[in-house]
C-alpha cells in the first residue's frame, strides 16, 4: 500500500496547508473543562448542558486559520466524553473521513487505560489500522502520547501501560508518516494548576498549552514561545489541606466515576458531538 507523504507548513511563510480539520476522540478533545467564563463542575458530569466547552482542538483550528494566508479553514469536532478507543475508531473515524478532511487529530485510549484489563498492544493495533487507512486516503494525521501521570496518586497506576502505548504511537507515526503531539513530555502539565478539580481534565490554561503543543507538532511556530515553561512553583499546602482535598476528590469525583462504571454507564451516554459538521473557523 502506497502511503502519501504528509503535508508540511511552508517554511518561508509559515503558512499552514490544511483547510479541513476534523478532531475525533474523547473528553480530552471535546475540551473538558475549558469553559471560559464558567467554572468547572463541582462534581463530575454536573455541568450546565447549554455551555459548550472549547478546548485545545478548537484553539488549534483557530491557529490553523490564522496561518492559512487568508484562505477559509473549516473544522468539525466529533469527540465525545467518556468514549473508549473502539467506538472512536469504529464510529468517529469513518464519520470524519466522510467530511473530506485534509487533517484529522486522532487521540484516544485514555479511558481504556483506566481499566486494569486494558491491553496497550491491542489498543495500538487498532490505532495503527485507522492511521494507515487515513493516510492511504491522503489525510494527514495528528496523534498524541498520553500524559505522564507519575505525580498523580491514583492515575499513576496506569503509567506503565501508558508508556507502552506511547512507544507504539511513535512507531506508528514513523511507519505511516503521522505527526505526534508529545503530551507525555510537556513539563508544564506536571503542575496541577493545569488540571480541573476532577484531576483528569485540563483547565483553560492547560488546554491553551496543549494547543501550542499541537501547533509545534505540526511544524508550525507557536503563538507563545514559552508555552511549555513550568509555572512558578507554589509552596506545598499543609498536610491537613491536602488530606481534605483528597477526601473531597474521592467524594465528588472518584465515587461518582466508580458508580457509573458499576452501572456500565458513561459520562458521554446520550451525548452528541459539539460540531458534527464542518464549520468555518472565525479568527476575530
Amino acid at each position: 500500500m502506497r502511503i502519501t507523504r504528509p503535508r508540511h507548513p511552508n517554511a518561508t511563510t509559515g503558512t499552514a496547508p490544511w483547510r479541513r480539520y476534523v478532531a475525533v476522540g474523547d473528553s480530552f478533545t471535546e475540551g473538558l473543562w475549558d469553559a471560559p467564563g464558567h467554572e468547572p463542575p463541582d462534581k463530575t458530569g454536573v455541568h450546565d448542558p447549554t455551555i459548550v466547552c472549547r478546548g485545545w482542538a478548537d484553539l488549534l483550528a483557530e491557529g490553523l486559520a490564522r496561518r492559512a494566508a487568508g484562505a477559509p479553514v473549516q473544522y468539525a469536532n466529533l469527540a465525545i466524553r467518556g468514549r473508549l478507543l473502539g467506538p472512536i475508531l469504529d464510529e468517529q473515524v469513518p464519520a470524519a473521513l466522510a467530511l473530506g478532511p485534509d487533517l484529522v487529530s486522532l487521540i484516544g485510549g485514555g479511558n481504556d487505560l483506566l481499566r486494569p484489563a486494558a491491553d496497550p498492544d491491542e489498543l495500538a493495533a487498532g490505532m495503527e489500522a485507522k492511521v494507515a487507512a487515513l493516510r492511504a486516503a491522503g489525510v494527514d494525521v495528528l496523534i498524541a502520547t498520553g500524559i505522564d501521570s507519575k505525580d498523580s496518586p491514583v492515575i499513576r497506576r496506569t503509567r506503565g501501560r501508558t508508556a507502552v502505548l506511547n512507544a507504539h504511537l511513535w512507531t506508528i507515526a514513523r511507519r505511516h508518516g503521522a505527526f505526534v503531539m508529545d503530551v507525555w513530555g510537556m513539563r508544564s502539565l506536571q503542575d496541577w494548576r493545569m488540571w480541573a478539580p476532577d484531576r483528569i481534565h485540563l483547565t483553560t490554561e492547560g488546554h491553551r498549552r496543549v494547543a501550542e503543543a499541537a501547533l509545534v507538532a505540526l511544524g508550525l511556530e507557536p503563538d507563545d514561545p514559552s508555552w511549555d515553561d513550568p509555572m512558578v512553583p507554589l509552596p506545598s499546602p499543609p498536610l491537613a489541606e491536602r488530606v481534605r482535598g483528597d477526601v473531597d476528590w474521592l467524594r465528588d469525583h472518584a465515587y461518582p466515576w466508580a458508580t457509573r462504571r458499576l452501572r456500565h454507564q458513561s459520562s458521554g451516554d446520550e451525548r452528541f458531538p459539539k460540531y458534527p459538521e464542518l464549520i468555518t473557523v472565525r479568527t476575530d
